[in-house]
This record gives C-alpha cells, sequence and structure tokens, in this order.
C-alpha cells in the first residue's frame, strides 16, 4: 500500500468516525436497539483506526531509524563532508537569526 493509499484511508476512516460519532451524540431520542446498532459500528470504527494509526506509527519509526541509519554511515564514511554541512548549516541560521 503506498503512502497515499495509507493517509487516504485513515482519512476515510477518521470521517466515518466522526460520522458515527455525531449519530450517536444525536441519538438520545432513538430506540436502544438501534443505539446498541450505532455503538458497535463506532467501536468498530474505532478499533480498525486504532489498528490503521498504530500500523502507520511503525512503519513511519522504521522509515526514520532506517534514514537515521543511512544518515549515519554516511556521515562515518564522510566526515568532511559531515563537517562542511554542519558549518553551512551553522552559517545560514547564523545569517538568518542574525537578520531579526
Amino acid at each position: 500500500m503506498s503512502k497515499n493509499d495509507t493517509t487516504e484511508n485513515l482519512r476515510k476512516e477518521l470521517n466515518t468516525m466522526a460520522n458515527t460519532l455525531e449519530e450517536v451524540l444525536s441519538s438520545s431520542d432513538k430506540p436502544k436497539v438501534k443505539l446498541k446498532k450505532i455503538r458497535s459500528k463506532a467501536e468498530n470504527i474505532l478499533k480498525s483506526t486504532r489498528d490503521q494509526l498504530s500500523e502507520t506509527g511503525k512503519k513511519m519509526m522504521d522509515k526514520t531509524k532506517e534514514l537515521k541509519d543511512k544518515a549515519d554511515t554516511y556521515i562515518h564514511d564522510n566526515p568532511w563532508t559531515g563537517v562542511a554541512i554542519g558549518v553551512a548549516a551553522g552559517l545560514v541560521l547564523g545569517i538568518l537569526l542574525s537578520h531579526r
């Protein structure tokens, strides 16, 4: 599943959950059977959304760790390039902050 598919699915799940919660909040005059169905639907959507958020969070953590490892390897293999990048970043930040 691509990043856009995951984002779109999560957006749909959150919209569905919000709609179901609105239905629950506005359902004080509905029969108990109807309320039980709405509550069950809301619980299922909440569980599904939590599962998707957990899965997305895990993927993000894995990707972040992979990028950190690549950056660490690159800096160890090219220390002077790392120093140059640090100096350049410090210079840019210093210039930007001095214009305030």
